[in-house]
């Protein structure tokens, strides 16, 4: 009888190969023990068996877990790490150029009627406006990298 497609295999659920040839040697030596100790130890034998096949089982599985937790924490990671969605470049390279190209006449207006600490506000301006974008499309820039959002409850 032929196991349909679906359904997973002892190899790929454990990771063990039906020709292990520790669990091999010892089923035969716990066969080796039954033949000599007789059928009254039987139940023991087969039991202290199975404990080193669950054993078994569970390692193969705890690596499986393991290596699936890593895959999983690195496909986060690496998400957190890239721009968000609606944070395109053609956005951020829009925001610089309509910031340059205010800069022109808030310079002209700034400079023209209060001359040098008119120039520098509106420097200052700019360049805030600019700071204020790039903590929010990149929130690490801000320096409060260890703070969770629940302790802002707390202050």
């Amino acid at each position: 009888m032929s196991r349909p497609a679906g359904l997973p295999t002892v190899v790929r659920m454990t990771g063990m190969d039906a020709r292990d040839t520790d669990l091999r040697k010892e089923l035969d030596a716990t066969l080796r023990a039954r033949g000599e100790l007789g059928d009254e130890y039987e139940s023991a034998l087969v039991d202290s068996f199975l404990e080193k096949v669950d054993q078994r089982i569970d390692k193969a599985v705890e690596r499986r877990v393991r290596r699936q937790l890593a895959e999983q924490q690195m496909t986060v990671a690496r998400d957190s790490r890239s721009p968000k969605a609606t944070d395109t470049w053609g956005e951020r390279f829009g925001f610089g150029i309509v910031s340059l190209v205010l800069a022109v006449p808030l310079s002209a207006i700034g400079g023209g009627v209060a001359q040098l600490p008119g120039l520098l506000a509106a420097w200052a301006g700019i360049v805030g406006v600019n700071v204020v974008q790039a903590v929010r499309v990149n929130p690490g820039l801000s320096g409060r990298r260890g703070r969770r959002q629940d302790d802002a409850w707390e202050d």
